[in-house]
């Protein structure tokens, strides 16, 4: 039996076929998830998908019509699938329940400290052998407030490096966490939360509910000076909203790791070509803004927790195993 692994990246490759050796035949593409590309996993039963994976109703068809059986996801989010559909086609999907939260809470903060800092500025001045401080002025963190969306395992281990600045802490969700309570978090209403923090960390899963839960009214809301960070979702935040709060000169920086529309553009080398997406043009041209490539979980630890998770999801399928981690069962 071969597994079919999409959207592999050079650096996962060897912790890939690493991981499936002595279970599974594995065949690493570097080619993504869609419409196009679903038909080279004819005959496959078990495939394996990236997080900005196309696995709308089309592409699962095609996936089902050629034999698949099993996507088995290499991500915690699934708003990218159509999970009534999956179930009406016969599919088992399965995604990685968990991983370091770590790699993404101390990117967060790389970003924050980023714009806050301005480091992106300062670094590319230097380049050019330009060494003057005029425009890097940045802020101490310390004894500031930062409010914390979302508070499961990433968004508490946010909020202990946030402790450990000596910030005061505010957060939103469902429910309260005891390790946020024992940090000295105060849960708010979010309306408060926006209005109140200086730095604010989104770390909530895009759902229905939570589109756009960074709207224009919520922009609006906070301090002029705010620092907003986002390597959760890119649909958590209304971009074009934002764009218009920055083109009014506000918020002291914003650290961007995912982008709503950012499925066919990031992680691809599109440096030769005309950038249709007028919002995302705009939005990295503000000097007190950072995009990166949904990159905050890329580390040897996160990684390496995911590839492992997806092994033992394709063999618990293949033994008629149920884990956790699987989100529409075996037909």
């Amino acid at each position: 039996m071969e597994i079919l692994v999409f959207g592999v990246q050079a650096d996962e490759q060897p912790l890939i076929e690493r991981a499936f050796a002595g279970h599974l035949d594995v065949r690493c593409l570097d080619v993504f998830l869609n419409e196009d590309t679903a038909p080279i996993a004819h005959g496959h039963e078990t495939i394996s998908t990236s997080v900005n994976a196309d696995l709308g109703t089309p592409v699962l068809e095609v996936l089902a019509a050629g034999g698949t059986r099993m996507v088995a996801q290499r991500s915690t989010g699934f708003n990218n699938i159509d999970l009534e559909a999956a179930e009406r086609l016969g599919l088992t999907i399965a995604r990685v329940t968990t991983y370091s939260p770590y790699a993404v809470a101390e990117f967060a903060w790389a970003l924050a400290m980023a714009v806050n800092r301005r480091i992106v500025r300062a670094s590319t001045r230097t380049r050019d052998f330009d060494f003057r401080l005029h425009g890097l002025l940045g802020r101490d963190l310390h004894g500031r407030t930062a409010g914390v969306l979302g508070t499961g395992r990433i968004g508490t281990a946010f909020a202990r490096i946030a402790h450990g600045f000596g910030m005061e802490l505010l957060g939103w969700d469902a429910a309260e966490n005891p390790e946020c309570l024992a940090l000295g978090m105060r849960y708010v209403p979010r309306e408060e939360l926006l209005a109140s923090a200086d730095l604010i960390s989104l770390h909530v899963p895009l759902l229905p509910e939570t589109r756009h839960l960074i709207d224009s009214a919520a922009l609006t809301s906070m301090r002029d000076d705010a620092i907003l960070v986002n390597t959760s979702r890119g649909g958590l935040i209304d971009t074009a909203a934002l764009v218009g709060e920055l083109r009014a000169g506000r918020f002291t920086g914003v650290g961007l790791d995912v982008y709503e529309a950012e499925a066919g553009l990031f992680f691809f080398d599109r440096s030769l070509e005309a950038v249709e997406d007028d919002t995302l043009a705009r939005l990295v041209t503000f000097p007190n803004v950072v995009v990166t490539s949904h990159q905050a979980y890329y580390t040897r630890e996160a990684v390496g927790q995911i590839v492992d998770t997806t092994v033992r999801n394709v063999l618990d399928y293949r033994a008629g195993r149920r884990s956790e981690n699987v989100l529409v069962p075996r037909s």
